[in-house]
């Protein structure tokens, strides 16, 4: 089954909800959409020793087959020191390394980013568009930043969700 937006939340907190409000604008734009809260995927913290020892973990290919499965994502992220959590971070490792092609989920897949983060949210998301260009993504340039000052808008929302439709979705081989 084809899912049109997934989104997808690393923290079980403020971006989960924030996941919820795009998912239910995707909705109501027409968008068969869908939250994926990544703290409920029972994933190990990716190190090459774990993977040369246990192998792939068994929930890495219905995390895989959900991934491909959508057309779009938006990922939603709080900032960690600075940076991209880790069990998004960790995810991205495993799905990397399950097959030869590294980029495969991510190439041409049309993606946006949000975050609701205390420590103010730009550094993440800076990081995280430099990891998702690496492995093939398109990016789209508007971005969201939220926190308890600064609320994410409704308009803003739509906004990136109507910016994520126009980008057309080419997987690469």
């Amino acid at each position: 089954m084809t899912t049109d937006l997934l989104v997808i939340s690393a923290s079980n907190g403020e971006n989960l909800k924030l996941a919820q409000r795009f998912a239910d604008t995707g909705s109501a734009r027409g968008l068969a959409s869908t939250v994926l809260d990544l703290t409920t995927v029972d994933l190990p913290l990716y190190t090459p020793r774990q993977q040369a020892n246990q192998g792939l973990p068994s929930q890495l290919p219905s995390l895989s087959q959900q991934l491909d499965a959508a057309t779009r994502w938006v990922l939603c992220v709080p900032e960690y020191n600075g940076s991209i959590p880790p069990v998004l971070t960790s995810a991205i490792a495993w799905l990397s390394v399950q097959d030869d092609d590294f980029r495969r989920l991510f190439n041409g897949r049309p993606i946006a980013m949000a975050t609701h983060s205390g420590g103010g949210g730009h550094t993440v998301l800076a990081a995280l568009r430099l990891q998702l260009a690496h492995l093939g993504a398109h990016v789209v340039g508007r971005q969201l930043v939220s926190n308890a000052g600064k609320p994410a808008q409704d308009n803003s929302i739509e906004d990136l969700i109507r910016r994520l439709q126009n980008i057309p979705y080419h997987p690469l081989a």
